[in-house]
């Protein structure tokens, strides 16, 4: 007889028809996931800053800012899968959604068990999480990646979301060198090159104790950026 997972994968689900969001969260819940439920995107943001997900059930048509661009602006600063659920089951809607960074796409109505088996296969695909650190300590400064949250002094320092992911993206592997191509990719930052370079100076101006001499976010000339933290 196998053990019971300690951890079992935790799912947000985001919907904004509430006897819908709670059947999910009850039969998610009795298929041995840990489950949140979120009324709409907003909602699901604030479920964002304190908790971590394995992957994000979400409901295409919602009032006010709907799943496709709520997926859209996820993918700047998290990888975390997306199985996007619709009543709208057109090729082209299907491909809108894998557009914008949806693993998968279940229309409605479905049956609950093939909702779990595609959930269960998406987090067999999903490659296994680096040995990201909890904290990057940078002198007075501390970024914890799991949240984003960048503190100095023992005070929060605002993070735009894309200076976010870049900084995330760096703290995966410390001392390793990114490629400004690399850092795009990872990032989503719309410019090229160049606007890497533009939110490197603005992250330093925030981590650095003199952003002209850099100590922790470097360049290497010709290969891109390296953190080095303490």
């Amino acid at each position: 007889m196998n053990a019971p997972l300690l951890d079992p994968p935790h799912i947000l689900v985001i919907d904004d028809d509430a006897r819908l969001r709670e059947l999910l969260v009850k039969f998610l819940s009795d298929s041995n996931f840990m489950v949140t439920g979120a009324k709409d995107a907003a909602d699901a943001r604030s479920r964002l800053v304190g908790l971590e997900f394995d992957l994000i059930v979400l409901d295409l048509m919602m009032p006010g800012e709907n799943g496709l661009d709520f997926a859209q602006h996820l993918r700047k600063t998290s990888s975390v899968p997306i199985l996007m659920l619709t009543a709208m089951n057109e090729t082209e809607d299907r491909i809108r959604g894998l557009e914008q960074g949806a693993d998968d796409y279940l229309g409605k109505p479905f049956e609950p068990k093939e909702l779990v088996l595609r959930i269960t296969n998406i987090l067999k695909r999903r490659p296994a999480p680096k040995n990201t650190p909890s904290e990057i300590i940078m002198g007075d400064v501390t970024f914890r990646p799991a949240r984003g949250e960048l503190v100095c002094g023992g005070l929060p320092v605002r993070l735009t979301d894309v200076e976010s992911a870049l900084l995330g993206a760096l703290a995966q592997r410390p001392g390793e060198v990114f490629s400004r191509e690399d850092l795009i990719s990872q990032t989503g930052a719309n410019g090229g090159g160049r606007a890497v370079d533009v939110q490197v100076t603005r992250l330093r101006r925030k981590i650095e104790i003199d952003p002209r001499m850099p100590r922790y976010l470097q360049t290497v000339r010709g290969k891109g950026y390296v953190l080095r933290p303490d």
